[in-house]
């Protein structure tokens, strides 16, 4: 194929047969080609009774488009197709929460337990509520977020977690030999935490790499340099706004909206999830 003679005349209006439909997503990076601008995917609106879609450029400046054709992804002529049903085959199946397990109908949220599960910060929470949710509410199991995990030990005994009253942590980058590793065998040490406290962990640096890569288009998490703030360097590699925590907040809110089921995340943070909710669970 010649890259070089495509333009509004070679894809502005193909037959329908030439171009593959995508339904636009949230967070997907476009770029149309009369204009050449490039940006993600912010929002899709009905107006005029057309369905028109916003793109967010690297500088944060936005401009929206109409859906049809005239759009590249991944550098491929694509006929950009109005969002697909909520209850699109991506999301759960029918009688299946997000998790895969079954749906209890008609059965309300229990009242909270003394039992909690911690996580490091609100984005970790945010990302287990949305997958796990459901199961939760049924369980009566809070999530909490710690903003760090440096000062565990001392919360760990103002929980005072006994019987009736456990305790379950997900922690990031709990590896051999880390920081992290030698907190938890710290907390398991103390009074009180044996049988009662689990602390779990995945092995990513935070828990934005827990979501696989193939789910946001990418072959692979961006190597970050150390030294350089994590989320910061992944926002800057995608091309999204990351100057400030605001920008921070809504690339997260990119990302979180890819995720639809447990399938959208990596093994080695599903099975931690699922283990600790079973030893808040199980008597």
């Amino acid at each position: 194929m010649d890259y070089q003679n495509w333009g509004p005349r070679g894809i502005s209006a193909p037959a329908r047969t030439e171009l593959p439909e995508v339904p636009v997503e949230r967070g997907m990076v476009l770029e149309e080609v009369q204009s050449g601008w490039v940006g993600a995917v912010t929002r899709v609106e009905k107006s005029g009774g057309m369905h028109v879609v916003a793109l967010e450029d690297r500088r944060g400046k936005s401009r929206s488009f109409r859906l049809g054709f005239g759009f590249l992804l991944e550098g491929q002529p694509i006929r950009l197709m109005p969002p697909a049903p909520a209850r699109a085959a991506s999301g759960p199946a029918a009688g299946r929460t997000a998790s895969g397990s079954v749906r209890v109908a008609g059965r309300r949220a229990q009242v909270a337990r003394a039992s909690r599960i911690w996580v490091e910060g609100k984005h970790d929470a945010e990302l287990v509520e949305k997958v796990w949710g459901d199961d939760l509410r049924v369980e009566g199991i809070v999530v909490e977020p710690l903003h760090g995990i440096d000062d565990l030990t001392a919360a760990v005994a103002d929980f005072r977690p006994g019987p009736g009253r456990r305790l379950g942590v997900l922690v990031d980058h709990l590896v051999p030999d880390s920081k992290e590793s030698r907190i938890a065998d710290a907390v398991m040490a103390s009074p009180g935490a044996a049988g009662n406290v689990l602390i779990v962990g995945h092995p990513y640096v935070d828990v934005w790499q827990a979501i696989r890569p193939a789910v946001l288009g990418i072959p692979q998490w961006p190597a970050i340099p150390r030294g350089q703030d994590w989320k910061t360097g992944i926002l800057k590699a995608f091309g999204w706004p990351h100057a400030t925590k605001e920008d921070v907040g809504l690339g997260w809110q990119k990302l979180l909206g890819a995720v639809r089921t447990y399938a959208d995340l990596e093994p080695s943070l599903l099975g931690r999830v699922e283990e600790v909710i079973d030893f808040l669970t199980v008597p």
